[in-house]
């Protein structure tokens, strides 16, 4: 069978180019820009892609043409298979039909989280010798590759609500049919495609709706959104999630709670509260930092176990865990300065990341927390975080915003009512000329994007080492 895909490079499409190859089909695919790591990923798996979306890419007609959610009407792709008539499906739809039957799927849903606890929840698996399938969208540090068909019957996905395709309004979750479900939290976002949080809501209580009765729900126990989803509807256990001493069962009498043991969270441990008193408990020591993560790591381990692995175990696979690429990862020191990516792109990821770092931190003398944002997703464009979004940044010493290209929201306003000291700039180079003058050793600096951010993040660290460089000749003369 020959496939060819549509938007093959974004991050769900080039993994699922990966598990069609693992099934023995010929595939393809186009994108308006080819690059790495994605290109690189699909090249070595022998995938031939095509840049730009010229129809000649489609010829000889394959067998599928798999459409991704960034396609839509008058792209001469698209154009050229509506017209023609060949066979098309969405990504979560093509998922759903050739790579999931007959999976017990292990789904991890919500606003934040998403990508790392299904990280986590993938490793735990294999680390216990189960040898998940898993769909991630993002690159894993544990993992060979973001997707892989797997030797067992389970199979871990990363479950986003954004939609389906242009022809499926559908969250991409809807398809996905799992077993074990995380829902992680919810809270209102992609304003492009959803005009409220009823709208979201809506489609995770499809979402439920397809999860079986002898299946298990996973989430905390005080999120008043997903609360309101099971109001209208839950046909399948759910166990709640909880901190040490805020504890909510089941009516089984099975809880989940997680107690930091570190301030900063690198050392946590996991509860499980069980029928008749039979408890139990583990350690998780590992390099993450943040209450957001030992949470992600309660309901991976939850998760975890309903496929029948220890909690122990579980713990000692998190103390082993990587994490992924661009979650607070550290792309260079120089000098004693310290450059981290992160994908945070919303005011509670980025309210929780920097409160992780500002107590990893603690009393090191000298430490400031700078952090860099760019405002891209459509949700921050559209001005809809204004009252939130300043106030995220109140763990930080100070605050970068790229103000470039945003039509609804106010960064000067963020700027004058910044909890602390706060700069904007409209060039990308403007930011790194700053910091390469400002900055100082003991300095660690976020950068927090979605996107590439025009390549802040090697520029930015090449400045750092030109101007030692320079320094350091001048001493020498």
């Amino acid at each position: 069978m020959r496939i060819h895909i549509l938007g093959i490079c974004g991050t769900f499409m080039g993994s699922l180019a990966i598990l069609a190859k693992e099934l023995g089909m010929q595939v393809s695919g186009s994108d308006a820009n080819v690059y790495p790591p994605m290109s690189t990923q699909l090249e070595q798996q022998g995938i031939a892609l095509h840049e730009g979306f010229d129809p000649g890419h489609l010829q000889p007609h394959p067998d599928l043409v798999v459409i991704g959610n960034a396609m839509s009407r008058g792209n001469p792709s698209v154009e050229y298979v509506l017209n023609r008539g060949l066979p098309y499906c969405s990504g979560p739809e093509f998922l759903s039909r050739y790579v999931l039957p007959g999976k017990w799927v292990l789904a991890v849903a919500g606003t934040h989280g998403k990508t790392t606890t299904s990280a986590m929840l993938a490793w735990i698996l294999e680390f216990a010798g189960m040898q998940p399938g898993y769909l991630i969208g993002g690159v894993l540090k544990n993992l060979p590759s973001s997707a892989r068909l797997g030797g067992s019957d389970f199979f871990v996905v990363e479950a986003d609500e954004y939609d389906s395709a242009f022809f499926d309004k559908r969250s991409k979750f809807v398809h996905y049919h799992p077993r074990t479900l995380i829902l992680n939290n919810l809270e209102f976002d992609h304003a492009d495609i959803f005009p409220d949080l009823a709208a979201i809501q809506r489609q995770f209580h499809h979402l439920l709706r397809t999860v079986p009765s002898d299946g298990l729900i996973v989430c905390p126990s005080d999120i008043t959104a997903l609360e309101q989803v099971f109001n209208q509807g839950c046909w399948t256990p759910v166990q709640y999630l909880d901190w040490q001493g805020q504890e909510r069962a089941d009516r089984s009498g099975i809880g989940w709670q997680v107690e930091l043991l570190s301030p900063d969270g690198k050392v946590c441990e996991i509860h499980r509260t069980g029928p008749q008193g039979s408890n139990s408990r583990a350690v998780i020591e590992w390099q993450l930092t943040g209450r957001h993560n030992a949470f992600n790591a309660l309901a991976a381990v939850a998760a975890a176990y309903h496929v029948g692995i220890d909690i122990g175990v579980a713990c000692e696979a998190l103390s082993a865990f990587q994490s992924v690429k661009r979650r607070m990862e550290l792309l260079g020191e120089v000098q004693g300065v310290y450059v981290y990516d992160d994908f945070a792109h919303h005011p509670t990821a980025i309210e929780t990341t920097l409160d992780g770092m500002r107590k990893s931190l603690g009393s090191t003398p000298g430490a400031r927390l700078i952090a860099v944002i760019e405002p891209r997703s459509a949700t921050m464009k559209l001005g809809v975080h204004q009252s939130t979004l300043g106030a995220s940044t109140q763990h930080a010493d100070m605050v970068l915003w790229m103000a470039a290209d945003n039509s609804g929201l106010d960064v000067e306003q963020l700027v004058n009512e910044s909890p602390v000291p706060a700069l904007a700039f409209n060039q990308v180079d403007d930011i790194v000329n700053y910091l390469a003058n400002y900055s100082r050793a003991g300095d660690h600096i976020v950068i927090m994007s979605n996107g590439g951010f025009g390549g802040i993040h090697r520029l930015l660290l090449n400045a750092l080492a030109s101007r030692n460089s320079a320094g350091a000749e001048l001493e020498e003369s």
